[in-house]
């Protein structure tokens, strides 16, 4: 990070400088605009509207930039409509995202790297999404020292299609509250204001943030960080991430007055609650970022994997392991590497030894399957396994039942294919 941008986010509040003045051509400096050029470039993601990929972005700048510049800094750029793309969210429902243009993301990036210094110390301490040093991991520690306080209850809270309902005149108003650089503003209502274009047409609402700039992550915090600190004023324990809160009570009476003052509070910036996933329950095995606290023995409070999370696992890696899939051992053993390496970063703080080893073992007989498999004769499978060191004995056995792959994952082949056997074709481990 830039040590003037940070010195300056420190700032005391009475200083004109602190409210944002020169912001945008601080965006358009060289050296930042290159520094946004390479997160553009790395995120990579798909054309917008124009067409556009990365590489033909590239190009079209080296002409256009000059003309694009001039009209940022005179107030008289507008932004292309993001284009729609719609995508399964993993509880079978739809996100709607909106793809901005090369250009705009670049553009967008600019702005963010220099706004986000300036207004990332400005928010709740409870928040942890799409902060610099903050993520999933400490909300969920965070939400597990609340549970272990004695704060057994969790008030819930997930808003109805938030970036589809941002309203814009609020969230310009509240960013009005902490910057001064007038036209920064005005660029980001041009970005609000871009609107969507679906079959050809290009439509425009006074609400909505889509989903896929880079600006819309830190627009929400600044929206949302006028219920975190009405929740601060009132000494509540909770967490936020995106628009994702928990408050953490101790009984279910309190929850019920907390969760009708929040529906007041979203009110107020015309949001509101959805119904269908809010609620104010146990906390324990509700699920929050993937994650679900439980209960030992002896009273306890530990981090485990929600089992929708771990349903989505199972079927994605039978996704990669499947039988039928044409692939070679090693080319499986490659994406399920990717796969496992990330999703293990990032439920890694879960407190499950026993669930980690069963999948494991899980994991390691769908791969024997599939080897057993792709020798399909009896006679190729007896050679193999006595190739691989197999007695005469466990080679007849598994052979004379050829055709049997998934029986014959769980007999004496594992005493071949063993763990060590997978860990030189560099699958990893989960335990």
């Amino acid at each position: 990070m830039n040590r003037a941008v940070s010195d300056e986010a420190l700032r005391p509040q009475g200083d004109p400088e602190s409210a944002g003045q020169g912001l945008l051509q601080r965006a358009l400096a060289r050296g930042n605009l290159q520094r946004a050029w390479k997160r553009v470039k790395a995120n990579k993601g798909a054309a917008g509207v124009d067409g556009l990929d990365i590489e033909q972005t590239a190009e079209h700048l080296l002409t256009a930039w000059a003309g694009i510049r001039h009209r940022l800094l005179s107030g008289t750029y507008r932004p292309s409509p993001v284009r729609r793309v719609v995508i399964p969210k993993p509880d079978g429902g739809e996100r709607e995202l909106g793809i901005p243009t090369v250009t705009d993301r670049l553009i967008q990036q600019a702005l963010l790297q220099v706004l986000q210094p300036l207004l990332d110390p400005t928010f709740s301490e409870h928040s942890y999404g799409f902060r610099p040093g903050r993520n999933a991991h400490g909300a969920i520690l965070a939400a597990q020292r609340y549970v272990a306080s004695g704060r057994r209850i969790v008030v819930d809270v997930d808003l109805e299609k938030f970036f589809d309902r941002v309203d814009h005149d609020i969230l310009i108003d509240r960013l009005s509250q902490r910057i001064a650089d007038r036209s920064v503003i005005r660029l980001v209502r041009a970005y609000l204001d871009a609107g969507t274009l679906k079959a050809g047409v290009v439509e425009k609402s006074r609400c909505g943030a889509p989903q896929g700039g880079p600006l819309s992550p830190l627009l929400a915090n600044v929206l949302l960080d006028e219920v975190d600190r009405e929740l601060e004023r009132r000494g509540h324990c909770f967490v936020r991430y995106a628009d994702d809160a928990n408050v953490y009570v101790r009984s279910v009476k309190a929850g019920e007055r907390v969760m009708a003052w929040l529906k007041r509070l979203y009110g107020r910036l015309h949001l509101s609650v959805n119904e269908r996933k809010s609620a104010v329950v146990s906390a324990f095995g509700r699920r929050f970022l993937g994650y679900a606290l439980w209960q030992t023995s002896n009273a306890e409070v530990r981090r485990g994997v929600s089992m929708k999370a771990r349903e989505t696992f199972k079927q994605r890696v039978r996704q990669l392991t499947r039988r039928s899939g044409g692939c070679s051992l090693a080319d499986v053993a490659g994406k399920l590497r990717s796969y496992l390496l990330g999703w293990k970063g990032y439920f890694g703080l879960a407190q499950t030894p026993r669930i980690w080893r069963a999948l494991d073992e899980w994991i390691r007989r769908r791969l024997r399957a599939l080897h057993l498999k792709h020798w399909r004769r009896g006679k190729t499978t007896y050679r193999e396994l006595l190739r691989l060191g197999a007695s005469p004995q466990v080679a007849q056995s598994v052979a004379a039942l050829s055709r049997r792959w998934w029986h014959n994952s769980l007999s004496a082949v594992h005493r071949v294919l063993t763990t060590a056997y997978f860990d030189r074709l560099g699958v990893p481990r989960l335990s």
